[in-house]
């Protein structure tokens, strides 16, 4: 090679590809979105349990967290059905009427001074509740945990001349009158529970908390 050839042969020389020496910018941002596409899914994951975690618990409250209750609709003789501990309370709202026939049921019935401690000692008198016009109890039968049915009529053909309306459990046929206190010669042992409960205001109940 001559001196004068070699420039001739030096620009046939192929320059570097710029294609493989170069980054190539689109693959670049390809991974990059997709990088940061995976990291938002692993913050996003860790982050769900944490606000999950500040949210009141379906658990907690099927564990007694309190629930209250707002009684200005419900008419005297009503009774109302709501949901704590997963089990059926029930809150009556008794008219003058209920409450003097609650005091000629005691000769019928097994327990009426309330001995038994199916209720908090705040609700221990003859009403069994923190105010008379106000029944809240649980409804389930204290024999097999049957649901009884509301029965307020008076003396009906199937219940008898003496009944002056109460809770009928139609399983196995206890009968408990419009305080939940348990009549004699049926299969529920005891009264009906009273649950821990109080007042937030006249008519604001709250299920699962004491009085005081």
């Amino acid at each position: 090679m001559t001196r004068d050839e070699a420039p001739t042969l030096l620009q046939h020389v192929n320059p570097p590809d710029a294609a493989h020496e170069q980054p190539d910018l689109a693959r670049r941002r390809i991974l990059v979105a997709a990088t940061t596409a995976l990291g938002g899914v692993g913050i996003a994951a860790a982050t769900v349990p944490f606000i999950s975690s500040m949210l009141p618990s379906e658990r907690a409250k099927a564990a007694g967290a309190p629930v209250e209750i707002d009684l200005s609709k419900l008419g005297p003789g009503t009774l109302l059905t709501v949901g704590w501990q997963g089990k059926p309370i029930w809150i009556l709202r008794r008219t003058d009427e209920m409450l003097r026939l609650l005091e000629t049921d005691d000769q019928r019935l097994r327990d009426p001074q309330s001995e038994e401690p199916q209720q908090p000692a705040y609700c221990k008198n003859p009403s069994r509740a923190i105010k008379p016009e106000y029944l809240v109890a649980v409804g389930l039968c204290t024999h097999l945990g049957c649901v009884p049915t509301f029965r307020p009529d008076i003396a009906p053909d199937d219940l008898g001349p003496e009944w002056r309306g109460g809770f009928y459990c139609p399983c196995h046929g206890s009968k408990f009158d419009l305080a939940g206190r348990v009549y004699k010669g049926v299969p529920a042992p005891t009264n009906l529970v009273i649950p821990r409960y109080t007042y937030s205001s006249d008519v604001q109940v709250i299920i699962g908390k004491d009085v005081g």
